[in-house]
This record gives structure tokens, sequence and C-alpha cells, in this order.
């Protein structure tokens, strides 16, 4: 089974400026999505898609192969993810590479594990899924059976089509999100069915203290915070903020 780890990395960001070469605890913070999908046993071949010439050096200096460049017509914030994955593929195509199935890996997530790719690898083999996605359950007062949709005059309506709410917490069903760390999806969606997802769509759980989504500055301040204090943890020293 071919796998190949895409990491798609544009220039521009606007939450962020230049966020993905941009230092993270001293490294850029592509360099850390690399690290994990280069130590990943499952994935046949590491790629980068970029518009950018600076990401590209970036990349190829922490290990990544840049096979080719993404057209700018493809780096905007409009831009959708199943566009940047079609392109990668039928460019690596071109070049006489074919896989079965491309393993997204957006540079958002600092604190992702190899172990946690591999797992959704695995379960997307064994599962023979569409699509696999990395997820973490959704807080209870979030969940889609305590949420409601509400009209302009304020009238309300449960988000999940029941008439009444549920009425205790420990009565309400799990509830999950996509964490935007793994995307698993075979070529077959992508390229003939023009999806990521199709119909079978299987949630891999990631713990919790391995899952983070920077697309704002507060974000990125807030996982810089828990990078430093697991490495404080991990070397017995004091962490003070001002």
């Amino acid at each position: 089974m071919n796998v190949l780890g895409l990491i798609t990395a544009r220039g521009g960001s606007k939450g962020v400026p230049r966020k993905n070469i941009r230092p993270l605890c001293g490294r850029p913070l592509l360099a850390y999505t690399a690290e994990s999908a280069l130590q990943a046993t499952t994935l046949t071949r590491v790629v980068l898609s970029t518009d950018d010439e600076e990401v590209a050096a970036i990349g190829i200096s922490v290990g990544l192969c840049v096979p080719f460049e993404r057209p700018a017509e493809l780096a905007k914030d409009s831009t959708p993810s199943l566009a940047v994955v079609r392109h990668a593929l039928l460019a690596l195509e071109q070049l006489g590479e074919f896989y079965d199935a491309v393993c997204l890996l957006q540079p958002t997530n600092p604190l992702r594990r190899p172990e946690d790719i591999d797992a959704c690898v695995d379960f997307w083999i064994a599962t023979k899924a569409d699509c696999v996605v990395s997820v973490m359950p959704v807080p209870h007062e979030f969940n889609p059976n305590w949420v409601f949709w509400m009209t302009s005059d304020g009238r309300m309506s449960p988000s999940s089509g029941e008439n009444e709410p549920v009425a205790r917490r420990q009565d309400l069903p799990p509830a999950f999100h996509r964490d935007g760390s793994v995307y698993v999806s075979s070529r077959d969606m992508i390229i003939n069915r023009n999806t990521l997802y199709g119909q079978d769509i299987r949630g891999f759980q990631i713990q919790r203290e391995f899952s983070a989504n920077i697309d704002t500055e507060d974000d990125w301040q807030a996982v810089e915070r828990r990078m430093v204090a697991k490495l404080a943890v991990e070397v017995g020293t004091q962490v003070v903020y001002t």
C-alpha cells in the first residue's frame, strides 16, 4: 500500500503572517510536522506542497521533498484543501509516482505524533474506509444535543432536530470534532469522486495533549506556552510567565 504523506504550507497567512516558517520554540513551525511525518512508518514518501520559495527551502532543510511548485491560484485564502491535494497527486503522477492514498498533514499542529499518523493510516487500511480523520471529543456543553439554532427574533430550536434537548449530561451521546491533525483519503475519493471524505468516514481519537490548531496569534501563544511548560517538566525547571 503506497501512502503519500502530503504537507501543505503556503507562503501567505492572514491570522499569523508567514506562520508556516515562523520560529516556534526555536524551530520553524513547519519543522515539527516534517519531523513527525518523516518518523512515521506508514508513509511511502513525504512531500511538501508550497507556492513559496522560502517555505520550499526550509522544507528541504528539514528533510522534505519538493518535487513540484504549487500554482499561485491554489495558494489563496479561499483555496479548498481538496484542490491542493488533487494537484499534488496529479503532479506526482506526471512524474511517474502513483499512490493508493494521501495522508494530509497541515503544519498548524506542531504537537502531532508519528504514532498518531501511523494509527490513522493503519485504521484506514483495516477498515477500508473512504477517509479517516483525527478527532477530539466535543465538550458536553457544545454537544449537538445541547446546541440550539436561533432565528433573528430569538426563537430557538434544538440543532439535533428533536423536540426536546437531552435532559442530563450523563445521557448525552458522545460527539466529536475534527481536530485537523491527520486526514487519510483514498486516491479514488480524491481524483475520481472529487472529495476528501466520501461516505464512509471514520474517526480516530487522539489525546488532547497532542492536539493543537494554530489559526490566530492567541493560538500561537497558547501552543508556545504548552510546549515551554512541557519542556520545563522534562528538564525539571520552573516556568515563569511575564
